[in-house]
């Protein structure tokens, strides 16, 4: 199943690290089987290649339904989850539910759309934290640090550990927690810091 996505795969990645020197780090971070969810920041287009580049299994992205209506085969094909962001979306949460229970990976870009303010990161949507709890599978947090561009190192894909989501009775509180992580993992620091959400200016 989703062959085009094993077919193209290798294909991007090798693209990727060629063009824009994508460096990997704590990649052991990332399991080698069972279910889990990727959760981090977005900036670029590439943001879902770069990704690609920590694990070779099958990733199935959550991404906005317009994407699907111009490229609908393609996406189809690659198992993408289609995100209609004018409503709640059962029908998506449902679909990435089905995957997890199969042992299956999903990729959540929780900004929901690229960070293009002055601001380390924006506020993240529920999705995630929702999706592990409701599975009981682990986040493993990422953040893309640096800028893509062609032939220049700089560009980097940062892993975490995986965690669970432990207070299904406060998503509000986990939600901070994973922003928490990320931010963390894009400044480099060993240690959780408390983040004030719009507040701290980009790195």
């Amino acid at each position: 199943m989703y062959r085009l996505y094993r077919v193209l795969r290798p294909i991007a990645v090798f693209l990727l690290k060629t063009i824009y020197q994508i460096k990997i780090i704590n990649k052991e971070n990332v399991p080698k089987d069972g279910a889990f969810i990727f959760a981090g920041n977005h900036k670029h287009n590439y943001d879902a290649i770069s990704l690609m580049c920590g694990s070779k299994r099958i990733i199935h992205f959550m991404a906005k339904q317009e994407l699907m209506d111009k490229h609908g085969w393609l996406f189809k094909n690659m198992g993408i989850i289609p995100v209609d962001r004018s409503k709640k979306n059962q029908e998506a949460i449902s679909e990435a539910d089905g995957y997890l229970k199969n042992g299956e990976v999903v990729a959540i870009f929780p900004e929901g759309t690229f960070n293009k303010t002055e601001y380390v990161i924006m506020p993240f949507k529920y999705g995630a934290v929702k999706i592990a709890s409701n599975s009981n599978v682990p986040i493993v947090p990422f953040a893309i640090v640096g800028e893509y561009k062609k032939f220049r190192k700089g560009l980097k894909i940062v892993f975490g550990k995986p965690y669970y989501v432990m207070d299904i009775n406060d998503l509000t509180k986990e939600n901070v927690k994973l922003m928490n992580k990320v931010v963390t993992l894009m400044k480099g620091e060993e240690n959780d810091k408390t983040i004030k959400q719009f507040t701290r200016k980009k790195i």
